[in-house]
């Protein structure tokens, strides 16, 4: 029993993982890769993938946005978890990034699943809305500009069904949230939007200390 989280040491963490962690080999080759990127620290970790992919399985979703796709890992783990008709939409800026992204899903046989958006993402969310899709979309993941989080999260939970989940990276932002004296744009736009949700009577509201911090907001 314990009255609050445990912090992990490194022995605790590698235990943790050996026990519970079930990566492919493909996902397993892609972190590595990515590892070694200049923008590494953009990836997220094994462990949160896992955990979004029993989401999906849980939520049932066949539609799914993705804002912030990188190289690819979290959309390679949440397209294996979707039945074979299931999409993902992923918004991304970087051809670059999504190159590396795309011969990943290509081998894993789950590039059909996505469709990826090379634009700035509220632009592609806005189409989606103009075409009508909202309430359509079963499950969203937010990990891009955190200047823009509070803009993503509202238009994504426009384009959520209710009983839909968002969830959204980085929201502890490696404690700087905390710390008085930060007051950089990207850290009081965290700030700003854990309020937010803290006292939004449209969602159900979760943050875990998964990795850098992960909200799970399920539309009401």
């Amino acid at each position: 029993m314990s009255t609050r989280t445990k912090s992990l040491d490194e022995p605790l963490y590698n235990y943790m993982l050996s026990v519970s962690l079930r990566e492919s080999e493909l996902q397993r080759r892609l972190r590595e890769e990515t590892a070694v990127h200049p923008r590494s620290s953009m990836q997220i970790s094994p462990e949160q993938g896992q955990f979004m992919g029993l989401l999906i399985k849980l939520l049932g979703a066949r539609r799914c946005l993705e804002i912030g796709v990188f190289t690819g890992y979290s959309a390679l783990t949440v397209a294996g978890a979707l039945p074979d008709d299931g999409r993902l939409i992923a918004c991304d800026l970087s051809d670059e990034y999504t190159a590396i992204a795309r011969r990943y899903w290509q081998e894993a046989g789950v590039a059909h699943k996505i469709d990826l958006r090379l634009a700035p993402a509220l632009e592609t969310l806005q189409a989606l809305r103009a075409s009508g899709q909202d309430g359509s979309f079963d499950f969203a993941f937010i990990d891009a500009d955190k200047i823009n989080y509070d803009a993503y999260f509202e238009q994504c939970l426009k384009l959520l069904r209710p009983g839909g989940m968002i969830t959204i990276d980085n929201v502890l932002w490696s404690g700087r949230v905390v710390d008085a004296d930060n007051q950089e744009e990207e850290t009081r736009a965290i700030r700003d939007l854990n309020r937010k949700l803290h006292r939004d009577p449209r969602i159900d509201l979760c943050l875990l200390p998964l990795s850098d911090g992960l909200t799970l907001a399920r539309k009401r």
